[in-house]
């Protein structure tokens, strides 16, 4: 029987101590001492936030597969934990053999979202690894990051060995296998560090040098070391049928957030939203076959126990096979208790017609996605939806015996009018209208109609990359803008407005965009106790203001600035698909409010296609 990191003392006196024990429904044990490699992969944040996400569940499955490889997982502990871990000097522990991370091969910290960076310097703390790479030793294991956030890793740079750009099923074997024959031949950790840096989508910060201009943009960024490549290119799969996929998910032992099997059909969209930066960096389309999610869905649902399986992909409507997946979900587990989720779903006759079949409509809620409220404004951003769209898809919806929508948009585009915030409650009271011209003895009794806003920030590798961002206060003002305006319909006690954290959203916009001197930043930030910034009931702005002051940086220089179309980003030195100069004609596109087709309609040569295996106008013409 393992023996516990934790003792029950401690176990009896802290929040959910099934986050820390391991053991779950379809966790891997090995023997550490018949593996060549150990690979401790973490999620900054508690642990039933990280046992949602699908891309750490991947690769734990797929590290496992190899008998030289023993995979386990971290997750920050919550911070009652964190306490008792620093008063009694407990290092941070993986689940599976509840050994400290320090003694692993590999610390792997997935990088998901801005917020979460102090959580990162968090778990490197917690695990007694030094927090500058540069002070690390032979005995200290390799830190790696990868997720979407490694699309600018520049704000961590000091804290990680190595990143991993792009999706993790291709290189890392390749990788694992140069550690292997490093640690073989008795090599030192900087040889194997220029080992790694001569591999496709690694990234070795050590090995890049940085030089500013006097008014702090970046000057230059050059390599200093023979091994390290000018261009990291993104990696990503080709064939996702050949892809790495789990069988066997693991099960909590506590409900995690989102607490069902998730089947991922597709990468990519075809959409070409300018904000939206996952829609570049996954580029192109890539399919997965009928037949493979059919294969999989089964499994995955009979070995987990599992009574709701989503259908993930970033737009749901544009799988060539949702009609047959879906029918073949309803057939095969009729009357099993399963529900089928379908996020991402364009609200159409098609797809409520579907939700009609897999959802109790008197309990669900409709979303839409408008994202701004004037038609002028959806063409800025490059939505591709209409408000007669919008309008049919809500009657459709009510018809149909829905009552309940959400409505998301954004506040802070670029070109923003006020016309174009007023219009965000203008269309909710449409949308309410629209059910209020059906007969009274046709409705579901009263509608809802909820729109939520959050704060639009510029991120890499969209044509937004070069707009300014509003401050806090701007974001304020155009929030009470909106409010205002739902106070003014008719229909009011059926809306009902929320709006997002702008301080939040403003320290959010300078880590997306930030450079190797916002590292600084995070440091002396969490130095001085931020912690689960994410979480508003943690977040203090307060901490941030004062490392900004204590570091000499402006965040201004980082948010609202404007940018010239010929200033070197922090993350000029990747390829991630999209070329920077489709972006600018896309910016360009942008300010004088044209739409770009699809890229089933038309290629606008974005570039994502040199990576082979996408589905475009291009690829089929």
């Amino acid at each position: 029987m393992r023996k516990l990191a934790l003792n029950d003392e401690i176990l009896l006196s802290i929040q959910q101590p099934a986050r820390y024990i391991g053991g779950e429904v379809n966790t891997v044990n090995k023997d550490p001492k018949k593996v060549d490699i150990r690979f401790a992969m973490c999620f900054p944040d508690v642990y039933e936030i990280g046992m949602s996400h699908l891309g750490m569940q991947i690769l734990y499955d797929m590290f496992n597969r190899r008998e030289d490889i023993y995979c386990e997982r971290v997750y920050s502990p919550w911070t009652d934990l964190d306490k008792i871990m620093r008063e009694k000097k407990i290092p941070l522990f993986a689940l599976e053999s509840q050994d400290p991370v320090r003694d692993f091969d590999f610390f792997g910290i997935t990088l998901q979202y801005e917020m979460s960076y102090t959580n990162i310097l968090q778990v490197l703390d917690l695990a007694q690894i030094p927090l500058h790479a540069a002070d690390r030793t032979e005995s200290d294991p390799i830190v790696i990051g990868g997720g979407p956030c490694a699309y600018n890793p520049e704000p961590l740079a000091d804290f990680f060995d190595m990143f991993y750009i792009g999706e993790g099923e291709t290189v890392y074997f390749e990788l694992m296998d140069r550690y292997k024959e490093n640690k073989k031949q008795g090599r030192s950790r900087r040889e194997f560090l220029e080992q790694a840096a001569e591999i496709e989508g690694i990234y070795v910060p050590a090995f890049y040098d940085v030089e500013y201009h006097e008014d702090g943009t970046i000057k230059s960024f050059r390599p200093n070391n023979s091994h390290a490549k000018e261009t990291i290119t993104k990696q990503l799969v080709v064939n996702m049928d050949d892809a790495y996929y789990i069988e066997t998910p693991v099960v909590p032992f506590i409900k995690a957030t989102q607490d069902r099997v998730v089947l991922e059909i597709q990468r990519g969209c075809i959409r070409g939203c300018r904000f939206c930066q996952a829609g570049n960096v996954y580029r192109p389309l890539r399919e997965h076959s009928l037949e493979y999610l059919k294969d999989y869905a089964y499994k995955m649902l009979k070995s987990t126990g599992h009574e709701e399986i989503s259908l993930s992909s970033l737009s749901s409507s544009d799988y060539t096979y949702l009609e047959g997946l879906v029918n073949f979900l309803i057939e095969e587990f009729k009357g099993q208790g399963v529900n089928i989720s379908l996020p991402s779903l364009r609200i159409d006759a098609f797809s409520l017609d579907v939700m009609s079949k897999v959802q109790d409509v008197k309990k669900s809620s409709l979303t839409f996605a408008p994202e701004a409220g004037s038609q002028r404004l959806r063409d800025v951003i490059n939505k591709g939806l209409t408000e007669e769209v919008i309008l049919q898809g809500a009657n459709d919806a009510f018809h149909g015996g829905w009552n309940r929508v959400k409505l998301y948009f954004m506040l802070g585009l670029p070109t923003e009018t006020k016309e174009d915030m007023e219009g965000i409650a203008e269309l909710s009271e449409k949308v309410a209208e629209t059910y209020y011209e059906i007969p009274k003895e046709q409705r579901n009794g009263k509608v809802n109609v909820v729109a939520s806003s959050s704060f639009f920030v510029p991120k890499p590798f969209t044509p937004f990359q070069w707009a300014r961002m509003c401050t806090k206060e701007e974001f304020i003002e155009r929030a009470y803008i909106v409010k205002d305006k739902f106070r003014q319909m008719k229909n009011q006690k059926s809306l009902k407005y929320n709006y997002h954290e702008a301080d939040l959203t403003v320290l959010e916009g300078v880590l997306a965009r930030g450079d190797r001197k916002t590292g600084a930043l995070i440091e002396e930030a969490y130095k001085n106790g931020a912690i689960y910034d994410s979480w508003s009931e943690y977040f203090d702005n307060r901490i941030w203001m004062k490392a900004f002051e204590t570091c000499g940086l402006s965040v201004d220089f980082y948010t609202t600035r404007e940018r010239s179309l010929d200033e070197v980003f922090p993350w000029d030195f990747i390829d991630a698909g999209v070329s920077k100069e489709f972006l600018k004609r896309e910016w360009l596109n942008a300010i004088d409010e044209k739409l770009t087709p699809n890229c089933r309609q038309r290629c606008s040569a974005c570039g994502g296609m040199r990576f082979g295996g996408g589905v475009c106008y291009e690829s089929k013409n």
